[in-house]
């Protein structure tokens, strides 16, 4: 191979840092002070944090510019509610409401069941809540139907009186009631039928809902709070309830910071300790304790500083960014272990600003390719359509970067700092001067304790780490024998194959239950809701976004076409409309609405007679029609981004303008755009990335090996995750964005030394990189898992999956880096320095 002048970025990198190196070497006293300075200013920004806490569940974890908030704009905009004419089926968002789900085994529309469902109705209407010293009931705030309060309908169909289910026959999912369709299906679950026709034999659940009027938010707020303090104590002994208010999810949201907190304490405690035990040396002279502290005490400097900067300037605070310090911690540590590892391999006796130039020479490109890497990754992940997954690229990236520099500065100062004690020959705790002829009438306790200074005579560099000793003499010539590197290529071909399958039964979507945290009530509801009222799922608006001749045979005839497409769908069950109400109404009366002047004629007297159909229609001042909606209801036949997308797609082939709406659908968005979402971004990250390593590593081929490592990771890790049970949803994006830059790390790391071993042959060269940094990227890869292992223990789902694919990132990138990646840079083609 020619020369191909590869390292015209990483050379004079590589001379800029040794300089700087010298430099903190011959002043560690300011470069460990100001980072303390300025980590003690930006810190100030954490006073502001209440402030900046924004996790709305909306804007964080749906589509910044989802479609369905375009929609629900048109909707708002031409079919305004109507706070005298309460409709749920119309509402544009989901409302403000409390709700509970009774439930049996066998039968919830006994006389018994019944009874204390009323019971409970009763003691919901009449609860006494206190507000700027008032006391306000159900009453005083409910939504309301021409004057009375919105009510349950199955609990008007038996008149409050529980006896009263022996005299009706309840027909599902429709049941007429005062000249009234009423769906039962929102009232009942888990229905048995008689078998001849759809009467209700019985049912196993029952849901009640209570809907307020939005004016008052704080009022309202109450009393949904003393709702749940009621529903929490209520005592039943024929049926179990389940409850929940639109509230609900958010409030649990807002709960995570408290029950996440605890763990920053048990992750630091762990982190301190194996930092300890890793650099923890017999000779009482080189020990790299106080480094160790120094290591984990960046991560807390970083965290400071970043999180601190940002909260300074306004940025928001999303609960999704409280796993970063996670991850710093395990980048700070890993880059430390790098330092020491290089330290070590310098000249015992140079002068320490000597020694601290060849420890960065050495490490510190290693370290700027992992942290650009990182930070280049988080960053990109910030072009996300999600609040959520921008606000931790945002908070992540920023930490990365300042997680370098205090590792060039404060802990290289620290590195100084040390090796100016060991260049005294002082003991690592006392700072006493240590004798390097030690008397021979001491006792073996008091050289255990007392000895130090010694060091290797044939390289004149600190004695071998028993692990490095491990890595040189064992595992690199064990991993290039013959034998050996065809077993790694069929364990390639394995785990290949399986994150292939895993891939293709990956799913998608974020279910909101997983917000909450374990045993939150909230769950109890979603999983009746989920059990017993998933078969008929929505009611969706159709809107006509164009005026039409509705008296017109050519605009019916075009109408009822798009009315056929939807109902052709097998997830589409039924179609409830006005005009055709109006149409059966003007048939029974035995009227003639085929022209303009006979059906504005009787249109309002119809209007009159059904004025809740008033909603559904908005008039020009002219009196004509401009827009109108009608309604489908959905069942559970397909997947939820199947329904949406065929909805849509079913709407804008037909010829009148339409347009399909549910609140749902906010949600429901995520489904349309994070597969995309996702593929974009790691692809374009992955460019990056090889950008960055042909930059930096002066080597096509191991450049290329490196871009090869970040693809190979990253579907590894999304076949497992499937596996595992996690969704592709906008917690696991966060975690896949940052699955790009640290699948890099550990291949960086190796890869980088295998270039600049000065070793000829393939194989020599491969055991050379795993010799020099194969300890140090296992001690890296530990601490990260240490630094997250306890998350899987958390009461979140956010963090939970953030400990899955972090030890999937993690474990994978660990095996790519100190088995794949070796064996294939000795198999495919010599990487050397050009």
């Amino acid at each position: 191979m020619g020369k191909c002048h590869m390292d015209c970025i990483e050379r004079p990198l590589s001379l800029g840092l040794e300089k700087l190196g010298h430099f903190v070497g011959c002043h560690p006293w300011w470069f460990f002070i100001t980072p303390l300075v300025l980590s003690a200013g930006l810190g100030s920004g954490f006073y502001f944090i209440t402030d900046r806490m924004s996790n709305d569940i909306e804007e964080q974890f749906t589509p910044v510019n989802g479609k369905a908030k375009m929609e629900r704009r048109y909707i708002q905009e031409n079919f305004p509610e109507n706070n005298s004419m309460f409709s749920n089926l119309r509402l544009s968002t989901d409302g403000t409401f409390a709700t509970f789900i009774a439930t049996s085994d066998s039968n919830v529309l006994t006389v018994e069941s019944l009874q204390e469902i009323l019971d409970l109705d009763r003691k919901v209407r009449t609860m006494v809540v206190s507000f700027d010293n008032k006391p306000f009931e159900y009453v005083n705030l409910c939504a309301r139907v021409e004057g009375n309060c919105y009510s349950n309908d199955i609990l008007d169909i038996i008149d409050y009186t529980a006896s009263n289910i022996d005299l009706v026959s309840l027909t599902f999912p429709w049941y007429y009631y005062k000249s009234q369709r009423v769906a039962l299906y929102a009232s009942l679950g888990s229905v048995k039928l008689n078998k001849e026709n759809s009467v209700v034999e019985s049912a196993q659940a029952i849901q009640l809902r209570y809907y307020l009027q939005e004016d008052n938010k704080t009022k309202t707020d109450r009393w949904l709070e003393d709702f749940l303090n009621l529903l929490s104590n209520v005592s039943t002994t024929s049926t179990k309830v389940s409850y929940s208010t639109s509230m609900s999810m958010q409030w649990e949201i807002e709960k995570f910071p408290d029950a996440v907190t605890p763990l920053f304490a048990i992750t630091y405690t762990i982190a301190i300790t194996f930092s300890i035990m890793s650099c923890w040396r017999l000779d009482n002279v080189t020990n790299k304790v106080w480094v160790a502290y120094g290591g984990v005490f960046v991560t807390a400097l970083t965290i400071l500083s970043s999180f601190g900067m940002l909260l300074l300037i306004g940025q928001p605070f999303v609960i999704t960014v409280a796993s970063c310090p996670f991850m710093i911690l395990g980048i700070g540590i890993d880059d430390m272990f790098i330092m020491v590892s290089c330290w070590q391999r310098t000249n015992f006796f140079d002068r320490v600003p000597k020694r601290l130039a060849d420890t960065y020479k050495d490490a510190a490109v290693s370290i700027t390719i992992t942290t650009l890497t990182d930070a280049l990754a988080l960053f990109l992940g910030y072009t996300s359509t999600f609040h959520s997954v921008q606000a931790f690229c945002l908070y992540g990236g920023l930490s990365v970067v300042f997680c370098y520099l205090y590792n060039i500065t404060f802990l290289g100062a620290l590195m100084a700092l040390n090796g100016q004690r060991e260049e005294k020959n002082r003991h690592w705790f006392t700072c006493s001067v240590i004798p390097y002829d030690l008397p021979s009438d001491k006792s073996k306790c008091f050289t255990f304790w007392c000895d130090g200074g010694s060091y290797d005579p044939k390289t004149n560099m600190e004695k071998m780490h028993p692990m490095n000793h491990f890595f040189k003499k064992f595992y690199g010539p064990f991993l290039t024998q013959k034998w050996i590197k065809l077993c790694v290529l069929v364990i390639y071909a394995g785990y290949l194959a399986v994150s292939i399958y895993g891939c293709y039964t990956l799913e998608e979507g974020l279910d909101i239950s997983n917000l909450a945290l374990d045993g939150s009530y909230i769950i109890d509801y979603y999983d009746d809701q989920s059990l017993h009222f998933s078969e008929y799922s929505l009611s969706v608006m159709v809107a006509v976004k164009q005026p039409l001749h509705y008296w017109s045979e050519d605009d019916q005839k075009n109408l009822s076409s798009c009315i056929d497409n939807f109902e052709n769908l097998n997830y589409v069950n039924n179609t409830f409309a006005w005009f055709l109400s109006f149409q059966q109404y003007a048939n029974a009366a035995s009227l003639n609405i085929n022209s303009q002047q006979a059906f504005q004629r009787h249109l309002p007297e119809f209007l009159d007679r059904s004025p809740m159909f008033r909603q559904d229609i908005n008039f020009t001042s002219d009196n004509e029609i401009q827009a109108s909606r009608f309604f489908i209801q959905i069942v559970n036949e397909t997947s939820t981004k199947d329904t949406l997308i065929g909805l849509r797609k079913t709407a804008e082939q037909c010829e009148v303008k339409l347009l399909v709406y549910h609140p749902a659908f906010i949600y429901f968005d995520q489904y349309t755009v994070i597969l995309q979402d996702t593929i974009v971004t790691i692809l374009v990250a992955a460019v990056v990335m090889l950008v960055i390593s042909l930059m930096l590593i002066p080597s096509v081929l191991c450049s290329l090996w490196v871009a090869f490592a970040i693809c190979s990771v990253i579907v590894g890790v999304m076949g497992f995750m499937a596996l595992w049970g996690v969704n592709l949803d906008s917690i696991s994006m966060i975690n896949l964005v940052m699955c790009i830059g640290f699948s890099v790390d550990f291949s960086a790391h190796i890869s980088y030394s295998f270039v600049s071993s000065s070793k000829d042959d393939v194989n020599e060269k491969a055991q050379d990189a795993v010799a020099h940094l194969g300890y140090p990227v296992l001690q890296g890869a530990v601490s990260t898992i240490l630094g997250v292992v306890v998350l899987s223990i958390s009461a979140g789902y956010v963090f939970r999956t953030f400990f899955k694919i972090m030890f999937l990132v993690i474990g994978f990138g660990l095996f790519h880096g100190l088995m794949f990646i070796p064996v294939f840079l000795t198999l495919f083609g010599i990487c050397r320095k050009c």
